[in-house]
């Protein structure tokens, strides 16, 4: 019998707030115990690495170039990611994400993830799969 292959399996988050900072660069400073919880990574694996230590292949680079743009100009981002566990498992997130601004200049960001709902996940998987389809064609 063959085994499952753990990208294709979904590890469902259903309740609570995984909340992250990083810096300019994406570099992780800070993750809740509910970031650590979810994505299967201790806080020592995660703070120090970029934040696409879970990017999920399924996600299209011009959302994340989307996301980028807004956040380094100063405002806020929201949207649904498609995030990749350590254990190879993935999970879907409602993110929002914040610039933080001291006397005027944008230090780093923080993000809050809730669980995303059937509705948002099932309205923007044909669109990410275009956008991936576009990207490696």
């Amino acid at each position: 019998m063959k085994r499952p292959d753990p990208i294709n399996e979904e590890y469902k988050f259903k309740q609570g707030v995984i909340v992250s900072s990083t810096d300019l660069k994406g570099i992780i400073t800070y993750a809740n115990r509910k970031f650590c919880e979810i994505s299967a990574y201790t806080k020592d694996e995660l703070t120090g690495k970029n934040h696409n230590i879970v990017r999920h292949p399924d996600m299209p680079k011009a959302a994340f170039q989307e996301l980028w743009d807004t956040i380094q100009s100063g405002k806020e981002w929201t949207g649904i990611v498609k995030n990749l566990r350590k254990d190879g498992k993935y999970y879907w997130v409602y993110s929002h994400i914040t610039p933080i601004e001291e006397h005027g200049e944008i230090m780093g960001y923080t993000a809050a993830r809730r669980p995303a709902t059937e509705t948002e996940i099932t309205e923007c998987i044909p669109i990410y799969r275009d956008l991936v389809e576009k990207e490696n064609n």
